[in-house]
């Protein structure tokens, strides 16, 4: 099976609150997947549904070949999760947890390879609640993928982090998807951790995907108005444009020679996935 993850219409209700509207979704397996979209978007609603935590109004849905409202236990040791926060497990040591949890499964990895692998061998007798948030996510990783998981669910994973916290949690999941030729489906919000870590990026907005593809991809389609501005009479003008070489050309020949003040700036992919958030919602 080539095919990690297959979504159909699927829609997600509460009341007349309407929280998906119809999401289709194609993840092969291997792939590093991110589906992007602001607070409120329905990601993790949808990453739910999917892990088999919660039901759906309608739609159709295949996680590894199964309906996740019908998976077992087989089905489930085949996940790995990492969800935004854990407030428990504070008092365990870090590789007690780990072996504890990996004896749930049939072939679980070493707990000291696996934290050796993942930075940790240090904090292996260390307690879960005086990790740094750097180490606790390292460690929500390991729990992860302790079972050897073929689809890996990462859920906002670094909400909260600071920029170094970050940068280390990027690494760890680009040697995991290198080495381990796991299938990843993160969400985020932040475009950059996206555009950093995922083969292909699915923007949801407002309970819809508004774009899908790869990053290079996307950053042509998403792009918004350019902003060129000059000086004619005396007084500043501005015009957003799509095409900001022909206005200049076209300024060019009205001026007869260089423009007053001309000024081109062209959006970056942030301000252009804003501005496609903007008009989406």
């Amino acid at each position: 099976m080539s095919t990690a993850i297959e979504v159909r219409g699927l829609r997600m209700s509460y009341g007349a609150a309407d929280v998906l509207r119809g999401i289709d979704l194609d993840i092969p397996r291997g792939e590093v997947f991110a589906l992007l979209g602001p607070n409120g978007a329905g990601k993790t609603t949808t990453i739910e549904i999917l892990e088999g935590f919660r039901g759906r109004s309608a739609g159709e849905v295949q996680v590894l070949g199964v309906d996740p409202e019908r998976g077992g236990d087989a089905w489930r040791a085949r996940l790995g999760m990492v969800l935004q926060t854990w407030h428990d497990h504070r008092r365990w040591q870090v590789r007690e947890l780990v072996a504890h949890l990996g004896s749930y499964y049939d072939d679980p990895r070493d707990p000291d390879e696996l934290l050796a692998a993942l930075g940790l061998t240090e904090q292996a007798a260390q307690r879960v609640g005086l990790l740094s948030g750097g180490q606790r996510r390292r460690l929500d990783v390991a729990l992860g993928i302790v079972g050897r998981p073929d689809l890996l669910f990462l859920d906002e994973p670094t909400t909260g982090f600071d920029p170094e916290a970050r940068q280390e949690f990027h690494r760890l999941i680009e040697k995991l998807a290198a080495d381990e030729g796991m299938t990843v489906l993160l969400t985020t919000h932040d475009l950059v951790e996206a555009e950093r870590l995922a083969g292909r990026i699915a923007i949801l907005v407002d309970g819809r995907i508004a774009m899908h593809g790869a990053p290079a991809d996307l950053a042509r389609a998403v792009q918004a108005q350019s902003r060129v501005r000059w000086v004619e009479d005396g007084e500043e003008r501005a015009r957003a444009t799509d095409d900001p070489s022909a206005l200049a050309w076209e300024l060019h020949r009205r001026f007869d020679g260089p423009v007053p003040g001309l000024e081109v700036r062209r959006p970056s992919l942030e301000e252009s996935y804003l501005d496609l958030v903007g008009r989406a919602a």
